[in-house]
């Protein structure tokens, strides 16, 4: 007796292929995976564009204490960015990006950390940086890469970096600091430390090998690593339609076998939440997690770009006006009663009497010696490099009127 169709796609689903990393079921019908699902992934928030908490939002308790430092280094962050724009527009430091309208990733996930947290940014993350307990003096230091600057003057502007405060250094190439990330999160790993690992990166930067390298080498590797990914629609100049098919990137940590999740980045609240739930799954259970933080960068990418040029004015004035994260977190603040327009008036002029001072110090402090153009990589300079500092010198001296003079020789 022949045996129906039916039996024989019954007696195929039986079967599997027993291959590494699990069974496989075969199938006798030839299908193609989709290329996307029906419905994009949901958006998890907690606060409406209003401030007002959502209905039955599973909200934990946050204190007053970190609410209100959370909102007023929010308001610090965005005091810093407008002053020291300024600062560069008038010639005074050479270059800078702002984190203006994401202000609540920067400063929310931060807050949501742990100091023994090692944090691998990208450019646009002072604000954790600031949480962190990074004075307004340290970040006009290395602005102006003045001898006080941990960088010694040979770093770029906003590219910061404390180890005291466990942050490592902002590097300018786009995503190479999330690969090393998983090889520091692997180390607190193997060294049974209660801590994990978070990096940052933009939409942009998902576009680049190494993020793509880094999601499998800490899914395989089970790493203690947060990935948070600042999406917000445009990287430098080019709008996410043009750059990915895929629902955004939060879809992407599947394909690696990623815990993942999409958080509105312009809710304090649920960033703070989001992130703090990810740090506890990623040391408990030993593995990495994907956030994709959905926010707007309203500024330009930085100094040197002009964004009106690639994205409509009406867009960019409705997310600074209708979608502001500051404005947002401080009407929920304000509704708590642990705020007043009194106190609002005292931080802003507070902060922007602290941001003039650190600037004009930092302005007028001693540039590092030339000497150190050429220390700290080997232990013993080698004759290339001794020979170049000796040229350098000779060039300088016989045309002193085309170096600064501000340099000690």
């Amino acid at each position: 007796m022949m045996k129906t169709v039916s039996t024989i796609t019954i007696n195929l689903l039986c079967q599997a292929l027993d291959f590494p990393g699990g069974k496989v079921a075969y199938i006798s019908e030839m299908r193609f995976i989709s290329e996307s699902n029906d419905k994009r992934i949901p958006c998890y928030r907690l606060l409406d564009d209003n401030g007002e908490l959502i209905e039955d939002s599973d909200i934990d308790q946050i204190s007053k204490e970190v609410a209100v430092k959370m909102y007023s280094e929010m308001v610090t962050l965005q005091m810093m960015d407008t002053i020291f724009y300024e600062a560069q527009r008038q010639g005074r430091i050479s270059f800078y990006v702002t984190s203006v309208g994401e202000e609540a990733t920067n400063i929310a996930s931060a807050a949501a950390l742990a100091a023994d947290d090692v944090v691998l940014p990208q450019y646009r993350e002072p604000g954790v940086l600031l949480w962190r307990g990074f004075t307004l003096e340290e970040f006009a230091n290395q602005c102006f890469g003045n001898k006080a600057d941990y960088g010694k003057g040979r770093q770029m502007p906003i590219h910061y970096g404390s180890k005291k405060l466990n942050y490592f250094t902002v590097s300018s190439p786009i995503a190479t600091q999330l690969p090393q990330a998983v090889g520091a999160a692997y180390s607190l790993k193997m060294d049974k430390k209660d801590a994990c690992v978070v990096t940052y990166i933009g939409d942009g930067g998902t576009s680049e090998g190494d993020f793509h390298a880094a999601l499998n080498f800490a899914a395989v590797m089970e790493a203690p690593v947060i990935f948070i990914c600042r999406n917000n629609g445009w990287a430098i100049s080019t709008h996410i339609t043009e750059q990915f098919r895929s629902d955004g990137i939060a879809v992407k940590g599947q394909a690696y076998g990623i815990q993942s999740i999409r958080v509105d980045g312009n809710d304090a609240l649920a960033v703070y939440r989001t992130i703090r739930a990810a740090r506890e799954i990623a040391i408990s259970e030993q593995r990495p997690i994907l956030v994709e933080a959905l926010t707007y960068r309203v500024g330009h990418h930085s100094t040197s770009d002009d964004s009106t040029k690639y994205r409509p004015a009406d867009e960019i004035e409705y997310w600074k006006m209708a979608r502001n994260p500051v404005n947002r977190f401080r009407k929920w603040v304000e509704r708590n009663g642990w705020w007043s327009e009194k106190e609002e008036s005292e931080l802003r002029s507070s902060i922007r009497k602290q941001l003039l001072q650190a600037i004009q110090v930092a302005e007028k402090t001693e540039k590092p010696a030339l000497g150190n153009l050429f220390s700290d990589v080997y232990d013993l300079p080698p004759s290339n490099l001794r020979e170049q500092e000796k040229q350098l010198r000779e060039t300088i001296n016989r045309h002193p009127q085309d170096y600064p003079s501000d340099v000690p020789m």
